[in-house]
């Protein structure tokens, strides 16, 4: 398996203990711990036994040394992230919501490191030597302009050198303000749209495909909850006819019960097929995981993301069926683990992927 560049920003996530709110916990105590969409998935590929690498900009000092000594510590690369003096450290702050009360992040992202510094500044010809696969997010090029650039830059060099270049739509409304007068959705849909031509996997969740590109599900009401999981084949379809680069179409589907109820599962398409693939599968049909007492779902798309890529680029699972099978479990127990990163070992996912949630302790 050859390595997986993963491109973007890593943030300081800061967070109250428990189910605190930032209102009971401040002042007072706040977790620190490391995150970002593209360092989230490629932790969690080194994590399920795969190579991989992060590529970002980050300040010289102490904190994110310790950044970096944490990725290292996962084995991820870490040998290409820019040093600067230009820019800092991007923070995220969340509270973890609980039944009918919802999560909540707050970002402190403005004027980071890699929001600052341009693609070219990468050394992206070494970066990618002996690697086989990119990956971006939708995530950082919301944080400025030149942080669009830079992703977009990066997936050009990678699809011109032969790699594959997955990108995770991850449309964030609350980050989208680098264009005066621009309203996030369609800032996010004009500069994802000029990055998707270099894609070949495509991965979203149940609305960014609407949120993003303007194809919607019918008979779906994400806010209620409400997802018709036979719609998606449609929006995937509708996708790969307008980016006919795009060799795979993934699409996350989350029924929101409550903040600690969740059901889950997803979707993989083959354009060349038009066919599509889904996970749960049990008795025939579809039935997505039911994950009760959600101890963390943020970073859960990353993990899914991560998971995906892994069963595609390492040639262990060659079925469509099993790959999306194995994203799928990953995720489903990165929801029982406490921050972003996902830590889950290839045979815990294949022993849930076999049938085995019960969760009684193994000895």
């Amino acid at each position: 398996m050859k390595t997986v560049v993963c491109f973007g920003e890593i943030m300081g996530r800061l967070a109250p203990e428990q189910f605190y709110r930032f209102s009971q916990a401040c002042p007072g105590k706040l977790d620190l711990t490391f995150a970002g969409a593209e360092a989230n998935v490629a932790a969690s590929i080194s994590l399920l036994g795969g190579r991989s690498a992060f590529v970002s900009a980050l300040p010289r000092h102490a904190i994110a040394d310790a950044c970096l000594r944490t990725l290292r510590g996962l084995g991820v690369g870490v040998e290409h992230v820019l040093r600067t003096d230009e820019g800092r450290l991007g923070l995220y702050f969340v509270e973890t919501g609980a039944n009918q009360r919802p999560s909540n992040v707050i970002y402190d992202r403005g004027y980071s490191s890699v929001s600052l510094t341009p693609g070219s500044s990468y050394a992206w010809e070494d970066i990618l030597t002996g690697a086989g696969w990119l990956h971006i997010s939708g995530i950082t090029p919301a944080l400025s302009a030149q942080a669009a650039e830079a992703a977009r830059f990066a997936a050009q060099q990678a699809s011109s050198a032969g790699l594959t270049v997955s990108c995770d739509l991850n449309f964030r409304k609350k980050l989208w303000q680098w264009e005066p007068g621009c309203p996030a959705r369609e800032l996010a849909e004009k500069t994802m749209r000029s990055i998707l031509p270099y894609v070949d996997v495509l991965i979203g969740n149940e609305e960014d495909a609407a949120n993003v590109l303007c194809i919607h599900a019918a008979d779906t009401d994400v806010e209620s909850g409400e997802v018709a999981a036979d719609k998606y084949p449609q929006v995937a379809a509708a996708i790969a006819a307008e980016f006919t680069n795009i060799k795979k179409i993934a699409i996350t589907l989350r029924e929101s019960i409550s903040a600690s109820h969740n059901n889950w599962g997803a979707m993989l398409y083959d354009t060349a097929s038009q066919r599509a693939s889904f996970s749960p599968v049990r008795d025939g049909a579809y039935r997505p995981y039911e994950i009760r007492d959600i101890v963390d779902r943020v970073g859960g798309g990353d993990s899914f993301a991560a998971g995906l890529v892994y069963a595609l680029h390492s040639g262990d699972f060659p079925e469509d069926a099993d790959a999306i099978a194995f994203a799928v479990a990953a995720s489903c127990l990165a929801h029982s683990i406490k921050g972003d990163f996902n830590y889950t070992t290839r045979s815990e996912v294949e022993a849930l992927m076999k049938g085995n949630g019960s969760g009684r302790v193994v000895r």
